[in-house]
């Protein structure tokens, strides 16, 4: 299935971009989604304890199923001033 994932703020300067396309198999979840982009991006497994994580702009755990044609959001926490 394709997927397309945004990264938000400090996200997007550790990937070098604001959206990529993704393929995964069929049955695939979020926690198999990230395991892919952090092996791709390795810095990102200094946030993964504190991801905001969304599907098709909804927020979900690392187990929710994705599905072909999703929309991933992956953001860090959000800050306030």
């Amino acid at each position: 299935m394709k997927l397309r994932v945004l990264f938000f703020s400090v996200l997007r300067d550790i990937t070098g971009s604001d959206e990529v396309a993704l393929e995964l198999p069929a049955g695939s979840t979020m926690a198999d989604l990230l395991a892919q982009i952090e092996s791709r991006w390795p810095k990102l497994r200094d946030w993964q304890n504190s991801l905001l994580l969304a599907l098709d702009q909804t927020y979900v755990k690392r187990d929710a199923l994705l599905h072909d044609g999703g929309e991933v959001a992956i953001m860090p926490p959000v800050q306030g001033g």
